[in-house]
């Protein structure tokens, strides 16, 4: 068993200073090495939601007015916090309940005024409000486009507050996620299982059956940031990620894209 106190009185006794820095690092990399210790990933920061929608404009306006988005450089995407929601335009999306990205949740203070507020502007409600002991508030209902959205009364993260997953076997794809994008591994109250990044929660549920693809569904896709996208790829590659798009520049930006379990459809993009 690799022992600490062992290899501290190993390091050699002359030179001092950066020389026996590098010397210690070194020797605990080659302990690393030599037992096994997995590479703990890197982790990304998250970076965007993809909405398809008949009509762009119009839908980040919804979410500036309803859920409390800020507007960003262009009509079509909405900020919530440092996260984007970038609405595209597609005629024939799919509602996104049963789909692998089931639905986004957001955290309001007053969640009863919330709903009251909602239902007067026709908000097609799915699940009235109610009190769930020990976690929170909640209430479930769908835009005009078909995206399923939780709404939650979660004083320690107001706004957009989780991504909601389905999956035929949850902990694998807790496990492809945290491999491939990093995240803090965390209990959403202290009772559900969950990837923590920034402060955006990813759950996952466990489907009774295959989830529709996320591809062609209203929430297409989910988007992570990498500083250096060929160095991530490289990284992603030789984990075993299957790229559907190899990275390539789209004006400003340089994008690829990869499929999950459950083929749940990933955008992995550089920023200028």
């Amino acid at each position: 068993m690799f022992n600490s106190k062992k290899l501290v009185g190993a390091l050699p006794r002359q030179g001092r200073g950066a020389s026996l820095v590098f010397r210690a690092i070194g020797l605990v990399a080659a302990v690393f090495l030599l037992y096994g210790v997995p590479a703990q990933a890197q982790t990304l920061p998250y970076d965007h939601m993809h909405i398809s929608v008949p009509d762009p404009a119009k839908a980040a306006d919804w979410y500036i007015k309803y859920m409390g988005g800020t507007k960003a450089s262009t009509p079509t995407q909405v900020f919530f916090g440092p996260t984007l929601f970038m609405f595209r335009q597609a005629a024939d999306a799919k509602p996104s309940e049963g789909s692998v990205i089931d639905h986004v949740g957001f955290s309001f203070a007053d969640l009863d005024a919330k709903m009251a507020e909602l239902q007067a502007a026709g908000t097609k409600v799915v699940t009235p409000a109610r009190d769930v002991p020990g976690l929170f508030k909640l209430a479930f209902v769908e835009d005009p486009w078909g995206t399923k959205i939780e709404l939650v009364q979660d004083a320690e993260t107001p706004g957009f507050h989780h991504i909601h997953l389905r999956a035929v076997d949850p902990e694998a794809m807790m496990k492809w996620l945290s491999d491939s994008f990093g995240g803090e591994r965390a209990k959403l109250k202290n009772r559900i299982d969950a990837l923590l990044y920034q402060k955006i929660w990813v759950l996952i549920q466990k489907a009774p059956a295959a989830p529709a693809p996320s591809a062609g569904n209203v929430i297409d896709h989910l988007g992570w940031k990498a500083a250096d996208l060929d160095a991530t790829a490289a990284a992603l590659k030789a984990k075993g990620v299957t790229f559907t798009t190899e990275p390539r520049a789209a004006g400003a930006l340089k994008i690829s894209f990869v499929e999950g379990p459950d083929k749940l459809r990933v955008e992995v993009l550089q920023r200028p």
